[in-house]
């Protein structure tokens, strides 16, 4: 039975917005990835509603919040209906609290989606009174929440109503559907732009007309400014300001060179943003707490501008995709219009900002990646519903702590080569290790005490056993280990519970004295000591998913003797290495390290004779 997931969001399309475009395109994801999602959000009925989506009527809205009197009546419903493995809220949402006067819903595993803070504007009073009636709400959720997903490492260090609750956090970006084609069609010529074949520099934005949206700052950094062209999509209760503010901006007897689009359909957005130069975002506040129109505007290629907006994912985007520039908040009119001659003055670089966007829009913020990533975190908080099915054959599992330069390009050539059933366990990495590896389709675990890279090998072992797989390899994330050295190590698995994929040609002197010492005491006739290429069997997973393997530092000495110790087969194959990723040991870096290993292996061997003559001994 597939596992259910009932989400509980603000509003569905055709509404437009960040949120709804995401939502939208997760649950299709989810679907079709197998996972039973529905979702409950605000809203009038349509007719072409699928049976998985239902509106609730809103009868009034306060502060930017709606109010359905019937939402806590539809959720009671919804549950009793579908029967949900998995809670999945999607906050800020007030109506997301009816959950906590359910029963039912606490009954429930939680995860919690964290788009965004509710900023306590200095601009909007009534927003700061509001949050102070919705603040013990809110954390009486994240409270109930088993995990917590931010959608950026910076947005989650930044957020204040997040700290206490680090514990529980995960980081997984948001994701744009990029499978299928944007739709083509010509701009409607109500909409085209002015200075069509002119020589403008076409700018575009896309948002509610609102206050932390920074549509003023665009306004007057283009407005009567020759050479620019700058459209502005959606409405919102700005719209009189803004309006005025063109007015004021335009020289009497000219045409303006901003206009006010209003809200537009699907094909014309699309249209617009492969038609424009440049895409602008200019947020003023962390309510802007990622920016998926950026994701839409590098599916087309487009270069973006945004503000440099501190603790926002929005600036994280950019600079992780290389997709465009940032303009400080400081420098305000002046550094947009800098901004502005750096695009108009250089096309090449244009053309490569909207190349790495897309680039990076496939690689590391594709929907795909970003509902296996949710799976992940449902399986964390409901194992028992999210098991899949047994007998699922070989898991891949990678250690990984700040690999971040290296980690996505191993993943890659793992899916290129077709193993597609990949487990991070990302080990407190501080960078963005994480991010990178979930946006590249793994699954990731991210423990919250630092492991070591045995005890991720153990995890991943552990998680194998739960999910049904028969067997386990191993390999580091700094892409030493080929990756078509896979079928290397499974062509042995007939032979051995436990392969070792060697590689003795990168042994230093050290490497090979503590080696040798180590052959000596355990009588091990292998090559390689350090080597964490290896397969594993069912049968030596259990062995090694022990209680008594916990307590082990290295997967090589105390592993092989646990595994010998209870009668299985190890053996050993020759692999090769990716010479250029092969650096200095991580282990035996120093004549110091050596003795301590050394030391360590003595005592380890000595404690396993003294075991086996206190059996001898008795009766």
């Amino acid at each position: 039975m597939a596992l259910r997931v009932l989400h509980v969001g603000k509003f569905f399309p055709p509404y437009h917005g960040g949120m709804e475009v995401f939502l939208t395109d997760l649950i299709h994801e989810q679907r079709r990835q197998g996972l039973d999602a529905h979702a409950l959000v605000h809203g009038d009925p349509l007719p072409d509603d699928p049976l998985w989506l239902q509106r609730v009527p809103v009868q009034f809205s306060v502060v930017y919040a709606p109010i359905a009197l019937g939402f806590r009546k539809a959720l009671g419903r919804a549950i009793q209906r579908i029967q949900p493995d998995v809670l999945h809220l999607h906050m800020p949402n007030n109506s997301v609290f009816w959950a906590l006067t359910l029963p039912q819903a606490r009954d429930i595993p939680w995860v919690v989606h964290w788009h965004s803070d509710v900023v306590v504007s200095r601009i909007r009073t009534a927003v700061a009174i509001a949050y102070r009636l919705y603040r013990p709400f809110e954390q009486a959720v994240l409270s109930q929440a088993a995990r917590v997903i931010a959608t950026s490492a910076s947005y989650l260090e930044a957020s204040e109503p997040l700290r206490k609750w680090r514990d529980k956090c995960d980081v997984v970006p948001l994701g744009l559907d990029c499978t299928t084609p944007a739709p083509s069609g010509e701009i409607k010529p109500l909409n085209a732009w002015a200075a069509e074949g002119g020589g403008a520099l076409r700018l575009l934005s896309i948002g509610r007309l609102t206050y932390y949206k920074g549509f003023e700052t665009l306004v007057r950094a283009v407005a009567g400014q020759p050479g620019l062209e700058l459209l502005i999509v959606g409405e919102g209760d700005s719209r009189q300001e803004l309006e005025a503010l063109i007015a004021t901006h335009t020289r009497s007897g000219e045409q303006p060179n901003v206009r006010l689009l209003g809200n537009v359909g699907d094909d014309e957005k699309h249209a617009l943003l492969r038609s424009c130069d440049v895409f602008c975002l200019a947020s003023r506040e962390r309510t802007e707490a990622f920016g998926m129109v950026l994701l839409e505007a590098m599916h087309h290629a487009r270069p973006c501008i945004v503000s440099d907006l501190p603790g926002s994912g929005m600036p994280w985007v950019v600079s992780q995709a290389g997709a465009g520039l940032r303009v400080s908040l400081e420098s305000d009119i002046s550094g947009w219009r800098a901004a502005f001659k750096h695009m108009q003055d250089q096309p090449g670089q244009r053309a490569e900002f909207g190349a790495a966007g897309q680039r990076s829009l496939h690689r590391h913020f594709s929907i795909a990646a970003s509902a296996q990533a949710l799976a992940t975190r449902y399986t964390l908080v409901a194992p028992e519903a999210a098991r899949p099915a047994r007998g699922k054959d070989l898991l891949v599992v990678i250690p990984a702590r700040n690999e971040a330069s290296t980690i996505g390009s191993v993943l890659q050539h793992l899916h290129a080569a077709g193993w597609h059933d990949v487990l991070v366990i990302n080990d407190q990495s501080t960078d963005d290790t994480s991010a990178i590896a979930s946006a590249a389709g793994a699954c990731v675990l991210n423990p919250v005490l630092p492991m070591g890279a045995w005890g991720g090998m153990q995890a991943g072992i552990r998680y194998a056993l739960l999910h049904g797989y028969q067997a386990v390899i191993t390999m580091d994330a700094d892409g030493q280990h080929e990756v078509n050295e896979i079928p290397v190590l499974l062509r042995a698995r007939d032979r051995a519970d436990l392969v070792i994929g060697a590689y003795p040609e990168r042994a230093s002197r050290t490497r090979q004295l503590a080696w040798n010492w180590f052959r000596h005491l355990a009588g091990f006739d292998l090559r390689d000591l350090t080597s964490g290429f290896r397969l594993y069997n069912a049968d030596a997973m259990q062995v090694l998913a022990s209680r008594e393997a916990t307590l082990l530092d290295y997967q090589d000495l105390g592993a092989l003797l646990m595994v010998r110790r209870a009668g299985l087969r190890i053996a050993e194959v020759p692999v090769s290495m990716n010479l250029r990723a092969v650096g200095k040991s991580r282990i035996f870096n120093s004549w110091f390290s050596v003795a301590k290993y050394m030391a360590a292996t003595t005592l380890l061997c000595l404690a396993q004779w003294q075991v086996r003559r206190a059996r001898r001994a008795s009766p």
